[in-house]
C-alpha cells in the first residue's frame, strides 16, 4: 500500500513545500517563538536565539513551519547549525510526507515504536498527534497489542536495532518477508528500517541536548503525554560541587589548551612517523573496545516509563549490552571495509527506496565535514581529526572497526568525561543527565556541544543501518 499521491496539476514534494513557503512569506506569516523557556534545559535560550544565528535560520524556520505548522524545539536547537538542519529536514520530510511504500499513519506509528524503546516522551507524544492527524485509528494508541499484527511483528527488529544492532541476522529479515497475511515487502521493510534507525538516533539528540517538551500546546498542535523524567530535574545538576568557579574556569581553559596541543602533536606524528601496521591497528581497536567497558556513568538513576510509553514496549528489560564482555562469547567485529555505506548500503537503499539513499548520504557527508574551523576561543583550527575520533568511537562501541584508523587517536583526543557522555547518549540516551553535559568541554560553546550531538546522531544511525542492510544483503544472496 502506498501513501496518497499528490494532487494532479500542482507542484509535488519539496517543490510544493517551497512554493507554499514563498506564499506564506508573501503574506507575512510570523514564526512562533518559545517565550521565556529555552527549547533545551541544557542551553540558555539567549544562545539559541542569538541575533546572527536567528538571521541565518529564518528561512529554514519558515519552511519548517509551512511543512508542519510549527517550529519545534528540535528544529530550534539544530538551527544552531543551519547547513545540517537543511539536510536533516529534507530527509525527514521525505520519510514522513513524500510518496513511499508505507501509508503515512503507519510511518508515524513506527516512529512511536522506535522512540518508546528509549522512553522518549517528546517524540512519542509528537507522533501520536501526527498519527491521528493522518487518519490513524485511535485504538492503536492504547498500546502495541492493539496495533495490527504486521506492525507488531516489527517489535523484535525494533528492540535489536535500538539496543544491540550487531545481533540482527538474515533470519530476522526472512521472518518478516515470509509469505503470509502479515508479510512485509522488501520495499516496505527498507522504509521501516530507515524510520526505526532515524528515530532511535533522534532520541539520542533529544536527550543529549536536553530538549524540553513543547510549552505552547495550542500553537504546536501536539499531544503531550507526561515525560518520564524532565531533563532539567534529572539527577545531574551541578549542586554539591565544592570547586570554586574560578578554579573551574582555569581547569576548563587548560582542557582546551591540552586538546589543542594533542591535536598538533598527532598531526606532526602523522607526517613524521612510519605507517602503523594493520596488526597494530587491530590491537589498538580491540584495546579501545575493551576499555569502553569501563566507560560507564556513575550518576545515572533508573526510571520506569509511564504507562503511555510502556504500552508501546515489549521486553522492556532488553537494553544495550557492551559489545565485548570478559568471559562471554561475542559476535565478530564488523569490519567496516567488508560492508561499507558507500559501496553497499547506499546502492541497496536507493534501489529499493529511491531518493532516500541520496538524502541519507548527503546528511552523513554534511555532518562529517561540518566545520567552522574553531575550537572554543581558537579559530583557524583543522578539526577533522577530532570529528573523525568522535565518529569512530561511536562506531567502536557498536563493534565497527575501520582498518585504516589508528584508535590511539581516540584516547588522545577524547577525555574520559566526553567518552562517558558519548557512550551514554549513543547507547542508553534516556540515562543522560545535565551533569554529564556540563562536565565535558567546559569552556566550549553550546553550539559546539550540539555539533557533537549531530555527529552522535548520524554515526549511531549509520552503524545500526549498516547492520540491518548487511542482514538484508545476506538474505538476498
Amino acid at each position: 500500500m502506498r501513501g496518497a499521491e499528490p494532487e494532479s496539476g500542482g507542484p509535488s514534494g519539496l517543490e510544493g513545500c517551497r512554493a507554499a513557503t514563498r506564499s506564506r512569506k508573501n503574506r507575512g506569516i510570523k514564526i512562533p517563538r518559545t517565550l521565556g523557556r529555552s527549547p533545551s534545559s541544557f542551553i540558555p535560550v539567549e544562545e539559541i536565539l542569538q541575533e546572527g544565528a536567528e538571521r541565518a535560520q529564518r528561512n529554514l524556520f519558515i519552511e519548517a513551519f509551512v511543512s508542519t505548522g510549527r517550529v519545534d524545539n528540535i528544529t530550534m536547537v539544530m538551527g544552531l547549525h543551519p547547513e545540517y538542519l537543511t539536510s536533516f529536514w529534507k530527509t525527514q520530510y521525505l520519510l514522513l510526507r513524500m510518496d513511499g511504500p508505507l501509508p503515512y499513519h503507519k510511518r508515524h506509528y513506527i516512529a512511536i515504536m522506535a522512540a518508546a524503546r528509549h522512553q522518549c516522551s517528546y517524540l512519542v507524544g509528537f507522533h501520536m498527534g501526527e498519527f491521528l492527524q493522518m487518519g490513524g485509528d485511535p485504538v492503536w494508541l492504547r498500546g502495541l497489542q492493539y496495533a495490527p499484527q504486521k506492525l507488531r511483528n516489527l517489535n523484535e527488529i525494533n528492540k535489536i536495532l535500538a539496543h544491540r544492532p550487531w545481533l540482527i541476522t538474515k533470519e530476522h529479515i526472512k521472518a518478516l518477508l515470509k509469505t503470509g497475511e502479515n508479510s512485509w515487502s522488501l520495499a516496505e521493510l527498507i522504509q521501516a528500517l530507515v524510520l526505526l534507525t532515524h528515530y532511535h538516533s533522534l532520541t539520542s539528540f533529544v536527550f543529549g541536548c536536553g530538549i524540553n517538551l513543547e510549552s505552547d500546546q495550542e500553537a504546536t498542535h501536539t499531544f503531550q503525554p507526561p515525560s518520564p523524567h524532565s531533563c532539567d530535574s534529572s539527577p545531574g545538576s551541578d549542586e554539591g560541587m565544592n570547586t570554586s568557579s574560578f578554579s573551574q574556569g582555569t581547569d576548563a581553559m587548560e582542557e582546551v589548551e591540552v586538546l589543542m596541543e594533542r591535536m598538533k602533536l598527532l598531526q606532526e606524528c602523522q607526517l613524521d612517523e612510519e605507517e602503523v601496521t594493520p596488526e597494530e591497528m587491530e590491537i589498538c581497536f580491540e584495546r579501545e573496545k575493551r576499555e569502553s567497558l569501563l566507560v560507564t556513568p556513575s550518576d545515572i538513576a533508573e526510571h520506569s516509563p509511564p504507562p503511555n510509553i510502556s504500552c508501546f514496549v515489549e521486553d522492556p528489560e532488553f537494553g544495550y549490552k557492551d559489545f565485548t564482555r570478559r568471559g562471554e562469547q561475542t559476535p565478530p567485529t564488523f569490519r567496516a571495509q567488508d560492508y561499507t555505506w558507500e559501496d553497499h548500503g547506499y546502492s541497496l537503499i536507493n534501489r529499493l527506496y529511491p531518493d532516500v539513499g541520496q538524502l541519507l548520504d548527503e546528511k552523513y557527508q554534511v555532518v562529517y565535514n561540518l566545520t567552522y574551523n574553531t575550537i572554543a576561543m581558537h579559530s583557524g583550527v583543522d578539526t577533522s581529526m577530532l570529528r573523525r575520533a568522535i565518529w569512530n568511537y561511536v562506531h567502536c562501541v557498536f563493534g565497527i572497526r575501520y582498518d585504516d584508523y589508528d584508535y590511539r587517536e581516540v584516547n588522545q583526543l577524547l577525555e574520559r568525561s566526553l567518552k562517558i557522555y558519548i557512550k551514554t547518549v549513543a547507547c542508553y540516551p534516556e540515562k543522560t543527565t545535565k551533569r554529564m553535559y556540563t562536565h565535558f568541554w567546559r569552556h566550549f560553546k553550546h553550539s559546539e556541544k550540539v555539533h557533537i550531538n549531530l555527529l552522535l546522531l548520524e554515526a549511531r544511525m549509520q552503524a545500526a543501518l549498516l547492520y540491518a542492510l548487511r542482514a538484508i544483503t545476506r538474505y538476498m544472496t
